[in-house]
C-alpha cells in the first residue's frame, strides 16, 4: 500500500482531515478552480465536507488520496486509482488557484507516480485525463513525462454540455524519476 504521507520538501502529501473542510471550501468554490472540474454547483461548505469524507473512506489499496499541504494547510490534492490488479493506474490532481504556476501539481504527481512504480512491480502504465481546454493540466501531464495518447471527443459531461477530453499516459519503461 502507498504511504499515507509523502514528504515533498516544500510541501507534504497527507490524508485529508475533517478540519480541512473550510480551507477546501475556500479554494474549491472559486470559479477559476472549478472551471474544468466536474464538480456539482453550487459548491458549498457541505460539498467540501462530503468530498473530505469520501476521500477518507477510500480503500487506499486501490484508490489512494492525499491533501497537498503547505504551511499546515491543505491547498489541493492528488489521487491515484489502480485498475486491472494494479497493472494500470490513473492519477488526478488539483491545486488551489493562489498556488498555480509554482510546479506543485507536477512535483506531487511525480512523487505519487514514482511511489506507485516503486511499490507495484506489476504496474505497467499510469494515465491521466483532462478537459481538452485545460492547458495547465495538460502541461502538468507533459512535465511528468506523459505522452498524449488520444482525444475523446464529446466524452465528458460538464455543466450540461459534452466536452472533449485528452488522455495522456506513461509506461514503466518511459518513467524517469
Amino acid at each position: 500500500m502507498l504511504p499515507e504521507t509523502i514528504d515533498g520538501g516544500r510541501f507534504a502529501l497527507r490524508p485529508f482531515r475533517i478540519e480541512d473542510a473550510e480551507i477546501v471550501y475556500s479554494y474549491a468554490s472559486e470559479d477559476e478552480f472549478l472551471r474544468y472540474l466536474p464538480i456539482p454547483l453550487p459548491y458549498t461548505l457541505a460539498s467540501a465536507r462530503d468530498f473530505i469524507a469520501k476521500q477518507r473512506a477510500l480503500d487506499r489499496r486501490v484508490h489512494a488520496s492525499w491533501a497537498l499541504e503547505i504551511n499546515g494547510g491543505a491547498c489541493g490534492g492528488v489521487n491515484i486509482r489502480f485498475l486491472a490488479a494494479h497493472r494500470i493506474a490513473e492519477i488526478g490532481y488539483a491545486v488551489a488557484r493562489r498556488f498555480w504556476g509554482q510546479g506543485l501539481a507536477t512535483e506531487a504527481s511525480r512523487l505519487v507516480i514514482g511511489a506507485a512504480f516503486g511499490l507495484f512491480q506489476e504496474l505497467s502504465r499510469v494515465r491521466a485525463k483532462a478537459d481538452a481546454r485545460n492547458v495547465a493540466s495538460i502541461r502538468v501531464m507533459e512535465k511528468v513525462g506523459m505522452r498524449r495518447e488520444g482525444l475523446l471527443r464529446s466524452d465528458r459531461e460538464y455543466r450540461g454540455e459534452l466536452t472533449d477530453e485528452v488522455v495522456y499516459g506513461i509506461l514503466r519503461s518511459e518513467w524517469r524519476p
